[in-house]
């Protein structure tokens, strides 16, 4: 459970610094009038802290081994929940799943400590639209054997995510309605 007075604090930064209102174009090429540009916040260093704090309570009780999710999103997330988690004495391995095979090197796709069969994972993003690009990341952590216990992002734009991921304890900290945006 996210203390009230972090999840305030929060709250009045996404509001303040990352929604974007007027005409703009998804990822997903569909025009919406208004963006969240979560950067903004997870990129922010008060911000960081919080979403840090937020996430690492919502595990609490999880058990889980390992944090992270898609690129870019995911990747400053996943490094403060996981150096947060270094202090409870509890520390979680972070992860970042590529968009795609990296065509040098080692050539992987989900780059960080590695992940052992078995480890469970909490998949995290800034915002969600529609889920697709973190059912991708999902897929391949799940090659490994892994097992995904809970999905958690910033804002959940409420396009579909929520019952695309529902198997995977989806748990948004914001919902657009919380931020008074309409669809």
């Amino acid at each position: 459970m996210i203390a009230s007075e972090i999840r305030e604090e929060l709250l009045k930064l996404v509001k303040e610094k990352a929604v974007r209102k007027g005409e703009h174009t998804l990822s997903s090429g569909k025009k919406s009038s208004y963006y969240i540009d979560g950067k903004q916040v997870t990129l922010d260093p008060h911000g960081i802290l919080l979403i840090g704090k937020a996430i690492l309570s919502m595990l609490q009780g999880s058990q889980v081994d390992a944090v992270g999710g898609p690129t870019l999103g995911a990747d400053p997330i996943a490094a403060a929940v996981s150096l947060l988690s270094f202090q409870t004495g509890k520390p979680l391995k972070a992860f970042i799943v590529r968009k795609e095979e990296k065509k040098h090197g080692t050539q992987k796709r989900i780059e960080g400590p590695s992940l052992e069969v078995g480890d469970k994972v909490a998949v995290v993003e800034d915002v969600i639209t529609s889920g697709k690009s973190v059912m991708d990341a999902i897929q391949e952590i799940e090659k490994l054997k892994c097992r995904v216990v809970k999905v958690i992002c910033l804002v959940d734009r409420e396009e579909g995510a929520k019952e695309l991921l529902e198997p995977y304890n989806f748990s948004p900290i914001f919902t657009r309605s919380e931020l008074g945006l309409n669809a």
